[in-house]
C-alpha cells in the first residue's frame, strides 16, 4: 500500500491541532474485505466525554486529471464509509484535500453538488503551513 504524496504531512497537521496518530494506516476488514484507510486519530474531548475519533483519506489531486482523482477519492470514501458504520460507527471519516484542490475544483458547482449528496466530510489541509485549514461536514 504506497502512502499519499502528503500523508506525512496530513498527519503533522493533525498532531499540531491536537490529535493523537493511532493508527497508521487504519485496518479495516469487513465481509471478506481488506481496506486500508490512510489515518486514525483520537482527540480526548474530556474525562466524561470520551474521545472524538476519525479516520482520513488522504489525497493529494496532482495527476493530470483532477476528475479521475476525484472519482477514485469518492468511491473510496464511500466504501470507506459503509465499512466503518459496520465495525466503529463512532469513528467519523474525512477526505483530506490540499486548500488549492479545494478553493478551484471542489469550488465547481458540480463537484460541490456530489460532496453535498454524498454527504463527504473533508478536511481542507494548508501545504505550506502544514496546518488543517477547515472541518467541513
Amino acid at each position: 500500500m504506497a502512502k499519499d504524496l502528503y500523508h506525512d504531512l496530513v498527519k503533522r497537521a493533525l498532531e499540531k491541532d491536537g490529535w493523537e496518530i493511532t493508527h497508521d494506516p487504519y485496518e479495516l476488514r469487513v465481509g471478506g474485505v481488506e481496506m486500508y484507510i490512510d489515518i486514525g486519530a483520537e482527540q480526548i474531548i474530556g474525562a466524561n466525554k470520551g474521545n472524538d475519533k476519525i479516520a482520513v483519506e488522504v489525497k493529494s489531486f496532482i495527476s493530470p486529471s483532477r476528475i479521475s482523482d476525484f472519482h477514485l477519492a469518492h468511491g473510496q470514501f464511500l466504501d470507506y464509509r459503509y465499512a466503518l458504520e459496520e465495525v466503529e460507527p463512532e469513528r467519523i471519516l474525512y477526505l483530506a484535500v490540499p486548500d488549492f484542490v479545494y478553493r478551484t475544483f471542489f469550488n465547481l458547482a458540480f463537484i460541490n453538488r456530489v460532496i453535498q449528496r454524498s454527504q463527504l466530510n473533508l478536511l481542507v489541509y494548508d501545504l505550506d503551513k502544514e496546518s488543517i485549514e477547515q472541518w467541513i461536514k
